[in-house]
């Protein structure tokens, strides 16, 4: 059975790192634990039932608490199907940022990177053009480049 585990927001990593260490100490009776990116301020921990992660996780650093109804395996499921990227952005791209400190500016693509899912961008309609580095999922494509 699968249980959510509420954590300090932005310490998953590390609340997971302590509960692994506590979990090769001894036979606790936990199989896994798992970390998603994108689910702030949550640990998921696979185990034989409730009390044994609510024995587990007391008085560990990060941890607020067990929710109290497990997770069904469906749900888990859906959250670990790797998430298709959508728009697929290419360099001379015209594209428009959805949020952060240029949200709302128009920028041209000058580089993409991948691997690491960013694009390093001009802004457009400023006095001296700066290329910035970004996540490519901070921005969507307005205008598509032509085709040579």
């Amino acid at each position: 059975m699968y249980f959510v585990v509420r954590v300090t927001s932005s310490q998953e990593k590390i609340t997971a790192d302590i509960l692994e260490n506590k979990v090769r100490k001894g036979d606790v009776g936990i199989y896994s634990i798992v970390l998603l990116d994108g689910m702030r301020g949550y640990l998921i921990v696979e185990a034989e039932n409730e009390l044994a992660v609510r024995e587990f996780v007391m008085n560990e650093p990060h941890v607020k608490g067990v929710l109290p109804s497990p997770l069904a395996d469906s749900e888990l499921d859906k959250m670990l199907i790797a998430k298709k990227h959508v728009q697929e952005i290419g360099v001379s791209d015209v594209v428009e940022f959805l949020a952060g400190p240029f949200k709302g500016y128009k920028a041209k693509v000058i580089k993409v990177d991948s691997s690491k899912d960013e694009i390093t961008v001009e802004l457009m309609d400023v006095a001296v053009p700066i290329p910035v580095t970004t996540k490519s999922n901070m921005a969507r494509i307005i205008e598509k480049a032509e085709a040579v």
